[in-house]
């Protein structure tokens, strides 16, 4: 209960509450000036931030194209052009990894795949109805006497498979879109790529259409956004789905042959017999110091713990070490050496496949090739001449075409100089001749041949050769080893380093032209090496070298050559980097129509006997004396 008394009086103590003093001009001016000066610098605070953020750059302002057009069937991304393209319907059967050659096309291109899931109960339902459909309509159709529909009849056995597959779990349904999105720098390359694709879906019997007033859909639903604009699907069960994946796996092995390198695709071992594809040649392309003749040095030395014989044409002495490791026989090819070949060699008879007529006739030709390499240019009239002494020089040694090949003595190139000074108007030739007979190059073939083949691994050095005498030198050591091959069956490697020598003139490239061609016959592979790609490939033999050769290894290329190598082995612009790129050992294995990316490697001690790393070596040989010498303490 409120006493009243004791309120009035409190009221009456309480002092009075005064009224609020107006300010002055003074402290209204202040404050206003307060104000302003406040909301210009929150002002200036704003211009600074949107002056900052007018300096940041995202992401998506580094990718976005400066212009943007949509067009009806393709779209302008500041000057670069796309359009899509999107199935409608498959076959009924579709082979699995049908899609690769899409994929592995040369050109830039976007897939997008898009999986719905859809529920077996559903799916089972509606297969159920169709199959009671399909049967009622067989049923009708048998009773009307009509001819039996094999359509009908497929797609009730293709339906009734379905629904056992769904049933069991074996096979999920799913609703499947798959576009593609090709890039052109022009719109007539783009019309040209979009034919391309259309051509090779048709090839598969898939139809795919191109978007139409949808090329933004298309583009869209190809970016990596999961963003299906086109939503056109498929109906499809997992089998099939899985044969579209794009995800291929390159694998290049075989029970049989032996370990090139490392699949850099997937870590897998590149076990391979050369011998076991259509022939067995092999070109091997790469710059100085990109690993080919580690490369090569390696696929001898397994090889011959396979038995094979290997023969090798050494121009820089790179295989003594090899030769000396494994107790091969090392020839030095030069005009102060003992090792001598004689041209006029003949090979024997292999079986008697071969007869003597064509033997000897056969030997005229390679031998005239010789020749020209040696004398220079000849004329018709100078060829018929040297063609006739040739053939007189064999018969001079009772060598025609009824004789014992086995039981003969070949001629020596002194004994042609004789007979050829004999002929009207061969009076150049012999004074051209007597250069390699009495003159500078005397000593290196007017010999018999005196050196033995009998060992699993024979080198050639032909470093010491000047360089007027290579050529000539190289193709009569290939000519013999090419009349030892048909004389006796093995399984054989031939390595020829340097091949580039060659093909620098046409009788010498001719000739290992017709020797890649017709080695097979006689077990032979012939691997030719060069770091002068350039010069290998415009020579037309040279093409044809790397044509007629079904394994091929690309290591590490100059950037001068790539546009060749990309050309003549139609890489594609990944591959392309991936030459200009790699390290050393790195490169492309080709084995006939399949090839992977390859790193070579080796065992520490396969590593010490094939290298060639002058610095290694110098280690090796360092190492070598500090151990005889603490043998001898």
């Amino acid at each position: 209960m409120i006493d009243l008394k004791q309120a009035a009086a409190q009221a009456q103590t309480t002092k009075p509450v005064s009224p609020l003093k107006p300010k002055s001009k003074a402290e209204l001016g202040l404050e206003r000036q307060h104000r302003q000066e406040e909301t210009m610098a929150a002002r200036e605070l704003l211009e600074a931030a949107k002056a900052y953020e007018q300096g940041v750059r995202s992401i998506l302002d580094l990718i976005a194209p400066a212009a943007f057009q949509v067009k009806p069937r393709m779209i302008d991304l500041g000057g670069r052009f796309a359009s899509s393209m999107f199935v409608v319907t498959y076959p009924r059967y579709i082979a699995v990894g049908w899609f690769a050659p899409i994929v592995t096309m040369n050109v830039p291109l976007d897939v997008a795949m898009y999986f719905y899931p859809v529920k077996a109960a559903i799916i089972l339902k509606q297969l159920k109805k169709k199959v009671g459909s399909l049967e009622a309509e067989l049923v009708s159709d048998a009773e009307k006497g009509a001819p039996r529909d094999p359509v009908k009849e497929t797609a009730l056995k293709d339906i009734e498979q379905l629904r056992d597959s769904l049933t069991q779990g074996t096979e999920k349904f799913f609703q499947f879109a798959l576009y593609v999105t090709v890039y052109a720098d022009s719109e007539k390359e783009l019309e040209d790529l979009m034919d391309k694709l259309d051509s090779e879906f048709g090839s598969k019997l898939v139809i795919a259409k191109r978007v139409f007033y949808q090329a933004e859909q298309g583009f869209n639903s190809t970016m990596p956004l999961a963003n299906d604009e086109m939503q056109v699907y498929f109906n499809m069960n997992s089998s099939p789905c899985a044969s579209s994946f794009p995800f291929i796996s390159a694998e290049l092995s075989s029970d049989n042959g032996i370990l090139y390198g490392i699949n850099r695709h997937n870590n897998s071992l590149i076990l391979f017999d050369r011998f076991q594809l259509q022939n067995a040649n092999a070109v091997v392309f790469a710059t100085s110091g990109a690993g080919k003749s580690f490369t090569v040095k390696l696929e001898v030395l397994r090889s011959l713990m396979m038995g094979t014989d290997v023969i090798i044409i050494d121009p820089e002495n790179e295989y003594k070490f090899l030769s000396d490791s494994v107790g091969g026989t090392f020839i030095n090819i030069s005009l102060n050496s003992d090792a001598k070949i004689n041209p006029f060699d003949l090979p024997r008879p292999v079986g008697g496949a071969d007869r003597p007529a064509d033997i000897i006739r056969s030997a005229v030709i390679t031998i005239k090739g010789l020749l020209r390499i040696m004398l220079g240019k000849i004329t018709a009239a100078e060829d018929s001449i040297l063609d006739r002494a040739l053939i007189e020089t064999y018969a001079k040694k009772d060598i025609t075409a009824d004789a014992d090949l086995s039981k003969i003595e070949p001629p020596i190139l002194k004994d042609f100089e004789s007979i050829l000074e004999g002929f009207e108007g061969s009076h150049d030739l012999v004074l051209r001749l007597k250069k390699y007979t009495e003159g500078t190059f005397a000593g290196l073939f007017e010999s018999p041949t005196n050196i033995d083949m009998n060992n699993q691994l024979v080198v050639f050095s032909v470093r010491d050769l000047e360089d007027e005498l290579r050529p000539i030198g190289v193709y009569t050591v290939v000519n013999y080893i090419w009349n030892i091959v048909r004389s006796k069956m093995k399984k054989r490697i031939l390595v020829i380093d340097e091949a580039w020598w060659l093909m620098q003139n046409e009788d010498s490239a001719k000739f290992i032209f017709a020797l890649c061609k017709r080695c097979r016959k006689y077990y032979l592979g012939v691997t030719t090496i060069t770091q002068d790609v350039n010069d290998f490939l415009l020579s037309p033999y040279g093409r044809a070298i790397v044509t007629n050769s079904q394994l091929q290894i690309l290591l590490k290329q100059s950037p001068a050559a790539i546009d060749n190598i990309q050309k003549t082995f139609l890489l594609t612009d990944g591959e392309k980097y991936l030459l200009l790129e790699g390290n050393v050992g790195e490169g492309i294995f080709f084995a006939g129509p399949r090839h992977v990316a390859i790193k070579v490697v080796a065992s520490y001690t396969e590593d010490q006997i094939i290298t060639s790393d002058p610095k290694q070596l110098l280690e090796i040989e360092a190492s070598k004396k500090e151990f005889a010498d603490d043998q001898a303490k």
